[in-house]
């Protein structure tokens, strides 16, 4: 894959694949029947790309975008439950502007922090396929040499995140150690590198049925998130709520 030369260009080369033809036809099945409750919207129905700015030194990385939530919008955790929870914690420790996201034109910045997955595309019944997640591989490996320069930790939601990104960082020339860490909720492995070593922090994904049950709380979401921010060096506040 051609290696691209700024994050502008790689998200724009992001949402124009078509490289997986189940996905492809799914996303866009979905952006056309769409759900009642969006009836009037206009889906995105496109891979979505990373969000967040260039120099960040944290890192967020999910599964896959959902049908009704970033494929309608068109960002990453925009516009359903998961990112309501994923968004107001980075909010509460300081780390976005608001915290809400319900569209791509809603003012939300984040401060320091970049939010990506390593599957692009929604996927039927948010299961991606081994070989899709190994097909789309190759966007997050670029995504993250061109972080590289400024990144210094990173949190990854849940299970297939972790075993899916784990790949990435070694390709990106981060050392993974073997046998490969497990994945748990507050984990904490340090990955050496070129530049300078890079700190890996596992969480419970944000989904409806962990933050429903109680198996992962806000306050277990914040407590992770300021720790990876403080490893990133990067300011965080006390919740108050």
């Amino acid at each position: 894959m051609e290696q691209e030369r700024s994050l502008a260009e790689l998200d724009e080369r992001i949402a124009g694949c078509r490289a997986c033809p189940r996905l492809v036809d799914w996303r866009e099945e979905v952006a056309r029947t769409k759900r009642a409750a969006f009836a009037d919207w206009t889906y995105w129905g496109r891979p979505v790309p990373g969000f967040g700015p260039p120099d960040a030194s944290l890192l967020v990385v999910g599964l896959a975008p959902a049908a009704h939530g970033g494929n309608r919008t068109g960002r990453m955790f925009t516009g359903d439950r998961s990112g309501d929870v994923l968004y107001a914690a980075l909010h509460d420790v300081g780390l976005a502007s608001r915290a809400t996201s319900v569209s791509i034109d809603d003012g939300l910045a984040l401060h320091g922090v970049r939010v990506t997955s390593p599957v692009h595309c929604a996927p039927p019944a948010n299961k991606p396929t081994p070989e899709e997640r190994d097909t789309c591989r190759p966007w997050l490996v670029s995504e993250l040499r061109l972080l590289r320069p400024t990144l210094r930790a990173v949190v990854v939601l849940g299970a297939f995140g972790w075993q899916a990104a784990l790949p990435a960082f070694a390709e990106a020339g981060w050392t993974v150690p073997r046998p490969r860490p497990a994945f748990a909720h507050g984990a904490r492995v340090t990955l050496e590198g070129p530049d300078r070593p890079l700190e890996l922090f596992g969480c419970f994904h944000v989904s409806q049925r962990n933050t429903f049950t109680g198996r992962l709380t806000p306050e277990m979401l914040r407590n992770v998130l300021r720790t990876a921010a403080k490893a990133a060096d990067l300011p965080t506040r006390t919740y108050e709520g």
